[in-house]
């Protein structure tokens, strides 16, 4: 294969990703027996497109491929690679294959991958790593799941106040091609206690003989080990970090939290909210779709059979007030649309509100503003709709007023208990310590349903006697 053939490979196609292109190449290359040319190919690639394009690879070639790889891109690559593959990999390799890439990845992605591993696996893994590599490794796995310790990386570069421009230049310099980050740099005392913080802007423009303690910025935006991976993600956000520094309960220096591992954690947060909002059992959210169908179902039907149990409540309330229906059976005809109603406008909330919550504006909001401007949105949305609910009820029961004027007060008080429902749970959920989006939209729907249905006929029932 030529340069020119392989260079293509790096650029898209008529729209079709980097990866898809070189992973049709390659699978066609490798089973042809062309390993030189498949060399070819994945040398422009980059580690990400890469890693992309042998997860494409039937699990067969993966492996083949994967060893075609120079040794220190393969590092690099492997990283990249979902935790599926990662594992198929651990399995086909050699042993002393498997312990060089574990041994020379990073800390972090180590963590990462024997996370996704069984733990007899990770037991014999952790006992062949070198003891400055174990060591490490058993720190952040003694951290707790979803925590800054858990997600940091001990590959960092710390300096003395006392040093020099220069002096700290040079250590750059023999440290960087060991470090997860260089741009920022992180300045300790003696106790490896956290004084202050230099970019490698301000040291390169710096004289080489001014002191680092003159030029660095003594007030330090840190979390602690224990902090949540969503409050890290926040405060990366916040102050557009590329990292963060992470400190013990003694203000130690112990590692720094990147901006790419916040980029997964605010993925797998999203994912995890939005299985939430659908009533969708939380598991392990990045192979959902490479699960089997019954562990697919599995995770579905717990919640599906709490909304089937609580919708019954729905025709408990028909049943209880049969009367109702009986001396005007019309009115069964309005039941789907403004429960429907209902239940649209407190999802429609709900949705505001997580998010809002996710991006902390509603506490600058503040709750009881925030629940108050919905439930005056839902009445406003009410009234608007009463508009066209009213005509379509009096033209459907053939001018009987009754119905009209239940479905058209029933409509605004559905709509306004709805969105304040759907604005308030959540709240309510975060307040005592839950995800707020567990109070998802088909909660809220089911909720809304019962009420509404209630309501209407209730409201039926109060024009009927008064008629």
């Amino acid at each position: 294969m030529s340069e020119a053939v392989a260079n293509g490979a790096a650029t898209t196609t008529n729209g079709v990703a980097v990866a898809e292109v070189v992973a049709r190449q390659l699978e066609v290359l490798l089973e042809a027996g062309n390993y030189d040319g498949a060399k070819l190919l994945l040398k422009p690639v980059q580690e990400v497109d890469s890693a992309e394009a042998i997860g494409l690879l039937p699990r067969t070639l993966q492996a083949l491929a994967f060893r075609l790889l120079p040794k220190d891109e393969a590092i690099e690559v492997y990283e990249y690679l979902d935790p599926s593959v990662q594992q198929s990999l651990l399995e086909r390799l050699r042993s002393g294959e498997v312990l060089e890439l574990v041994e020379e990845m990073s800390p972090d992605d180590r963590v990462r991958l024997f996370d996704e591993l069984p733990a007899k696996v990770v037991r014999r893994l952790l006992a062949e790593l070198s003891p400055a590599e174990r060591r490490v490794t058993a720190q952040l796995l003694g951290y707790e799941p979803e925590t800054a310790g858990r997600l940091m990386t001990t590959e960092f570069i710390d300096l003395k106040e006392f040093h020099s421009a220069g002096q700290a230049l040079e250590i750059v310099r023999r440290r960087a091609r060991d470090t997860e980050t260089i741009y920022s740099l992180y300045v300790t005392d003696a106790s490896r206690h956290l004084t202050g913080i230099l970019s490698l802007r301000d040291l390169v423009m710096a004289e080489p003989e001014t002191r680092i303690g003159d030029v660095m910025t003594r007030e330090v935006v840190s979390v602690s080990t224990d902090t949540d991976q969503e409050e890290v993600a926040r405060a990366i956000q916040r102050y557009d970090f590329l990292a963060i520094p992470v400190v013990d309960r003694e203000q130690r220096l112990v590692g720094i939290v990147t901006v790419d591992d916040v980029i997964d954690v605010i993925e797998q947060e999203a994912t995890r909210d939005l299985y939430a909002a659908g009533a969708v059992q939380a598991g392990d959210e990045d192979d959902y779709f490479q699960s089997n169908l019954f562990t697919v179902a599995r995770r579905r039907v717990v919640w599906l059979l709490v909304l089937l149990l609580a919708n019954s409540g729905t025709a408990a309330v028909i049943a209880s007030m049969d009367g109702v229906l009986k001396q005007v059976v019309v009115l069964a005809a309005f039941i789907p649309l403004l429960i429907g109603t209902g239940g649209n406008v407190g999802a429609q909330s709900s949705t505001v509100v997580i998010r809002g919550l996710s991006t902390q504006r509603i506490q600058a909001l503040g709750p009881a503003m925030a629940i108050g401007r919905e439930a005056v949105a839902g009445a406003l949305l009410g009234v608007l709709m009463v508009l066209v609910v009213v005509p379509w009820s009096l033209y459907v029961s053939g001018g009987n007023l009754v119905v009209a004027g239940a479905a058209g007060i029933s409509l605004v008080a559905i709509t306004t208990l709805a969105a304040t429902a759907g604005a308030a749970l959540p709240l309510l959920f975060e307040r005592i310590g839950l995800d707020p989006a567990l109070m998802s939209a088909p909660f809220i729907a089911t909720a809304t349903d019962v009420a509404g249905v209630f309501i209407y006929l209730r409201t039926a029932s109060w024009l009927l006697n008064a008629s």
